[in-house]
């Protein structure tokens, strides 16, 4: 089936934030998990960019009130991989045709990634109306966003890429932009040191966001 749009409505628009997790240290995958629900932000994307990636998954997704996905996900072996780590959701880093194709046999829907009109439209043909515009910052920011909402009406954006709490402002004030993705709500130095608070808390300023 093409994206489940219903289902990815209902996860993308539960925090205006979604952490970006790149995380090989398994051990450290609940606490900071808890950490980032307790601030308000439960839909967590975990990168596959480590050795140890799919079992952080796992371990994540073991958290109450945790929406675990798996992000630069690149093919259909990683698609498998992260249905049996527990993921509810894959995000991937571009749309090529064939991983769009291999999604539709996936139980779980994927967030593609897209930089330029041309993809967005070609996303939209195979029936993918929620994507993800990255790297953000890199390909213009909000103003390439904006700009984008009235010829491409009908695609709703999650722009992931350089995105800070002050830039995480002005897409959220888009009407193409659902959330945004970011990494800055888990400092590698407060992870080092296991300072969970410390993460909390910019997770509840974080979710804060949708109110601000």
């Amino acid at each position: 089936m093409p994206q489940d749009a219903a289902a990815l409505r209902s996860m993308l628009s539960l925090a205006p934030v979604i952490p970006v997790i790149v995380l090989d240290d398994v051990a450290a995958a609940r606490p900071l998990a808890e950490a980032l629900v307790a601030g308000g932000l439960p839909v967590l994307e975990v990168t596959l960019r480590t050795p140890h990636a799919l079992q952080v998954i796992e371990e994540m997704a073991k958290v109450e009130g945790a929406i675990v996905g798996s992000g630069t996900v690149r093919s259909p072996l990683q698609m498998g991989h992260s249905v049996d780590a527990g993921c509810q959701f894959m995000v991937s880093p571009g749309a090529p045709p064939r991983l769009l194709a291999a999604a539709e046999e996936q139980p779980i829907p994927l967030l593609p990634g897209i930089g330029t009109p041309t993809e967005a439209m070609t996303a939209s043909e195979h029936g993918y109306s929620f994507l993800k515009f990255f790297p953000a910052e890199a390909l213009g920011g909000a103003r390439v966003l904006k700009a984008y909402a009235s010829p491409l009406a009908d695609i709703t954006f999650c722009p992931t890429g350089g995105i800070d709490m002050a830039k995480a402002r002005a897409y959220l004030e888009l009407p193409n932009v659902i959330c945004v993705g970011g990494s800055w709500v888990m400092p590698a130095d407060a992870v080092a040191a296991r300072d969970w608070r410390r993460i909390e808390g910019l997770a509840r300023d974080a979710a804060a966001l949708r109110q601000a």
